[in-house]
């Protein structure tokens, strides 16, 4: 083969593989781009994550503290001490007013920081870029009050949003005498910043079992309102008297029977005339009452019924009059006769 020949069969096999190559680099462009698909699992995370951090702000809003009527303010604007204020209360309509601006700013309903913003954007053109501050000095238009049977009764004034367990503990807790509910009297808002989470506030009064709210479930424990009284009932009772070890009021809280009363007082002294105790009970809405006899040693054998027990019931236990008489009389007699002197008869 000549040096010719062999040069030609080479540069027609690269032109060979040059043409393919071609070939398949314009098929490759017209097929259409593809992306990585995206699992449902990342764009589930994907999601819950963004819902995840917009539940974190917007609890954080609702949480941060808001101007209102009464309350005093200092506002500091940077390098213009001749535009800064001390002690600036804000008006009944929630209105303050500042240098060179010719209309009222309203501060209530805001936050610090968004009334900052507010008065800078005021300012904006008389200064370029004004930094301004807003701080509370004093609180005095969050404020609300706790009565009843509480620990400690007492108002306060807030400077925060918080939930009625909250305020609970401030007055700590529930005393001994409350009783299974508490109750929330609403006052008519001043100014409606938020809306609130129920419309409960337009009948004047919510009512919650107090169990559930100690345990903070979230139905039986709302924010605070300004202006609420939260009150707690005492717990109706009853009364133990009688020929008993402690007599005693009980608070009726829960469920009480008659044997469970007499043995939280203590139990029945001896000469307690066990098959006639009386329950005095006055019938609801009149001044009437009427007594029930009862037999407490019955109940004690499984023979009788044990009698639950009503609001301001009266249990007395009556003492047996012969019993405790020959007691008496042998408690008087023997001493005198052991005192006497002793005599022989021959």
């Amino acid at each position: 083969m000549s040096k010719n020949n062999l040069i030609g069969g080479t540069a027609a096999r690269i032109a060979g593989l040059l043409a393919c190559c071609a070939l398949a680099l314009s098929a490759s462009a017209q097929q259409p781009a593809t992306n990585p698909p995206v699992t449902t699992t990342a764009a589930n995370n994907v999601a819950s994550n963004t819902n995840t951090t917009n539940a974190v702000a917007t609890s954080d809003a609702d949480d941060r503290y808001r101007i209102g009527p009464g309350d005093v303010l200092d506002i500091r604007i940077f390098n213009r001490p001749n535009l800064s204020r001390d002690s600036v209360r804000v008006e009944g309509n929630g209105m303050i007013r500042m240098p060179l601006i010719d209309t009222e700013v309203q501060a209530a309903c805001k936050t610090e920081g968004e009334l900052a913003k507010e008065i800078a954007g005021r300012y904006t053109k008389f200064y370029r870029n004004p930094q301004v501050d807003v701080f509370i000095k004093e609180y005095h238009s969050k404020q609300v009050a706790i009565i009843g049977a509480v620990n400690e009764q007492s108002r306060f004034e807030l400077q925060r949003r918080i939930r009625l367990l909250e305020l609970l503990t401030y007055a700590k807790g529930p005393s001994t005498k409350a009783g299974q509910t508490i109750n929330i009297v609403h006052a008519p808002p001043a100014l409606v910043c938020q809306k609130p989470e129920t419309d409960e506030t337009d009948t004047g009064l919510s009512s919650y079992k107090l169990s559930e709210t100690l345990q903070g479930q979230a139905q039986a424990n709302p924010y605070i309102e300004p202006g609420d009284i939260i009150t707690l009932p005492e717990a109706n009772q009853v009364f133990v008297v009688g020929n008993v070890f402690t007599p005693l009021t009980i608070p009726l809280k829960e469920p009480i029977t008659l044997s469970r009363a007499v043995a939280m007082a203590g139990g029945v002294k001896q000469d307690s005339k066990k098959d006639k105790v009386r329950i005095v009970r006055q019938e609801p809405g009149t001044t009437t009452s009427k007594e029930i006899v009862v037999d407490l040693t019955a109940i004690e054998k499984k023979r009788a019924e044990d009698i639950a027990l009503m609001p301001n019931d009266i249990i007395d236990v009556p003492t047996s009059a012969g019993k405790t008489l020959l007691r008496s009389l042998i408690s008087t007699v023997v001493p005198s006769v052991a005192q006497l002197p002793i005599r022989v008869i021959p």
